[in-house]
């Protein structure tokens, strides 16, 4: 027991953290834009209560840290937008959508630049610490990519209708109602699928994976960690 909670204390505030900027930045960018819905939801807000959702921020990632699962899926409570009252509704509900990937993606790379402080602390801290900063790196970037698959409801979905040409804008936007559903299918049913035939194949992980150590060398460079 001791090392499950010593566990999730590594993994608590990277997690919160990620989830709590990340829609605080669909509504910020939205209010600088034009649309304050967010703003008079209290949604701009930067404690993680106002985003929890119990299912999904909760019960499914706690579930999956329990019973040591090999990934971390959950989601918080959407951001509530108007785009009607952006300038231009189609390109602006793009870069909305960016903000909450685009802030992952800084989150991981100031997780990759406070490595260089610890040193400053001492044994037993800076190896917590660097645990917290581990999952930090991991957990914002499994947001950033998996988000931006275009497929709506996710970020990716809504920069692709944002930004496509309106013949294949529309068929795109018709499957939101369903993009939940087809992405629980590819990241639980057809893994489950494929090991009842001896396989551990994964879509999702197939895409995401690469990408993510793609961006994760990118920003090692940068934060100089390496090259």
């Amino acid at each position: 027991m001791t090392g499950f909670l010593y566990n999730a204390s590594t993994w608590i505030l990277p997690a919160l953290l990620a989830i709590t900027l990340h829609e605080a930045a669909h509504g910020w960018v939205a209010w600088k834009m034009g649309d304050d819905t967010a703003l008079r939801a209290g949604r701009l807000s930067l404690n993680p209560l106002r985003h929890v959702d119990p299912v999904g921020t909760v019960v499914i990632p706690g579930l999956l840290l329990l019973f040591k699962a090999p990934f971390l899926f959950g989601w918080a409570k959407p951001v509530p937008v108007n785009f009607w009252n952006l300038p231009s509704p189609r390109r602006d509900m793009a870069l909305v959508a960016l903000a909450g990937p685009g802030i992952n993606l800084i989150q991981a790379y100031v997780a990759m630049l406070l490595f260089h402080l610890l040193p400053l602390f001492g044994p037993g801290v800076d190896h917590w610490l660097a645990a917290n900063l581990e999952n930090a790196i991991l957990i914002n970037l499994i947001l950033c990519v998996f988000n931006m698959i275009p497929l709506p409801p996710l970020d990716g979905g809504r920069v692709a209708v944002g930004w496509l040409p309106e013949p294949l804008a529309r068929p795109l936007a018709r499957l939101e109602p369903y993009g939940m559903v087809i992405l629980l299918i590819l990241l639980l049913v057809v893994p489950f699928a494929a090991s009842e035939f001896g396989s551990n194949w994964n879509p999702l992980f197939e895409l995401i994976m690469p990408v993510m150590a793609a961006l994760r060398d990118f920003l090692l460079v940068l934060s100089g960690h390496s090259g």
